[in-house]
């Protein structure tokens, strides 16, 4: 339970740092080209970069709380019916 926890955090806080730097991923990885064309002309790879940080985080919390099994259980179970009991 306690490692559960801990990598939890771990990642979030991976998660955390993708978002805050954004800028300094884009300079160094440069753009993506589907972010651009999608999300807007100069700022969708940053945009893309942060949403990136946000959804590690996001799956950082819900490891830690134990629910990732449950969400991927739920998301996956009414798309294709009677797989999960």
């Amino acid at each position: 339970m306690v490692s559960r926890i801990i990598f939890g955090i771990i990642i979030a806080a991976v998660g955390a740092v993708i978002t805050i730097k954004a800028e300094w991923i884009y300079q160094n990885f440069g753009g993506i080209p589907s972010a651009d064309k999608y999300l807007g002309t100069e700022g969708g790879s940053r945009l893309a970069y942060k949403l990136i940080g946000i959804a590690v985080v996001i799956i950082g919390f819900l490891i830690m709380t134990n629910m990732m099994e449950t969400i991927l259980l739920g998301i996956f179970s009414s798309i294709f019916g009677g797989l999960a009991n």
